[in-house]
């Protein structure tokens, strides 16, 4: 007898992706995988917008807090626990339901990702590192743009650590690293992907309505406590859109009326890119989730696309 197929839901920031999942695993009797490369890490709450174990409503998750902000974590890390959480998920008889925008993630998962065939070079990556340190991320910028477009394209301006690794893989073995981004387009195990479709307007609004929530709540507080904690300024977790622009304000290089508008602005770039890779994904169905719709009628309509799928054998 056939798998039943994963159940993906994802969607651009602030869509809705995590209340939507959370009852459509307790209509389908799921638990949920992150797909989210900033709440996979421990103590960064607010700015990840992880949900709160109210908000969870007894609805177990996975791949939350499992690493610390200073640790390396890659996508192949990434889809080695995912993959291991799902196995137990479908052994106890429930329905895993991968949720999340981070869409390395959901590729490498059910996309056949084609993780680059060469190694790693502490010591290269270490010497970009201390390069790109002096000359900036200007130079760091300009720099991959010449040998590999489409990575400078998709790796946001604040994601240092990614632009570095794709130039640290261009040095090593001469090849992009883009070009194994356009391998994903296989499905490795059978899967009913959909997305929150809101109008960009109002995402753009929720986008504006989240940052002052998150700073509301303490964002600032709870970076200034992490940093305390001895994690620094440079980890990966904390190049993070939220963290990164407080970190400044704590540095004093821009006001915080400078850091939200920073938050905002960068948040909606990150929320075109998501929508921009989405969209190019004919495997996903769209499910409109903007203010004309109801919580309840988009739980039912996506547990239906699930059921109908699933009673296919997960053929689409």
């Amino acid at each position: 007898m056939p798998e039943d197929p994963l159940l993906v839901i994802t969607g651009p920031t602030a869509s809705g992706k995590t209340a939507v999942s959370i009852r459509v695993a307790l209509e389908l009797g799921g638990e949920i995988i992150s797909a989210d490369s900033v709440q996979v890490y421990r103590h960064l709450n607010i700015g990840s917008a992880k949900p709160t174990r109210e908000e969870m409503m007894g609805v177990p998750h996975h791949l939350i807090d499992i690493i610390d902000p200073d640790e390396k974590f890659s996508v192949a890390d990434y889809r080695t626990v995912a993959e291991k959480a799902i196995n137990e998920v479908r052994r106890r008889g429930r329905v895993p339901i991968v949720c999340g925008g981070t869409i390395f993630y959901i590729r490498a998962l059910v996309g056949g990702y084609a993780f680059p065939e060469h190694g790693f070079d502490p010591g290269v990556r270490e010497r970009l590192r201390q390069k790109y340190s002096l000359l900036g991320v200007e130079r760091l910028r300009q720099d991959l743009q010449a040998v590999d477009p489409e990575a400078a394209r998709r790796i946001h301006p604040n994601d240092i650590r990614r632009a570095i690794r794709a130039l640290e893989v261009y040095e090593i073995t001469g090849r992009r690293i883009s070009d194994s981004w356009g391998k994903a387009d296989v499905l490795r195990v059978p899967a009913v992907m959909v997305a929150m479709d809101v109008e960009r307007e109002e995402l753009y609004s929720r986008i504006e309505e989240r940052v002052e929530r998150m700073l509301s709540a303490g964002l600032v507080e709870e970076t200034r406590r992490i940093l305390e904690m001895g994690y620094p300024a440079n980890s990966g977790a904390l190049h993070s859109v939220g963290y990164a622009e407080v970190i400044a304000y704590l540095k004093g290089e821009c006001t915080l009326e400078e850091a939200r508008r920073l938050i905002v602005r960068n948040t909606k770039h990150l929320a075109k890119r998501q929508l921009t890779w989405l969209r190019n994904d004919d495997r996903i169905v769209w499910v409109y989730a903007g203010k004309h719709s109801q919580l309840e009628a988009v739980v039912r309509e996506i547990s239906s696309i699930y059921r109908r799928h699933a009673e296919l054998g997960g053929r689409r």
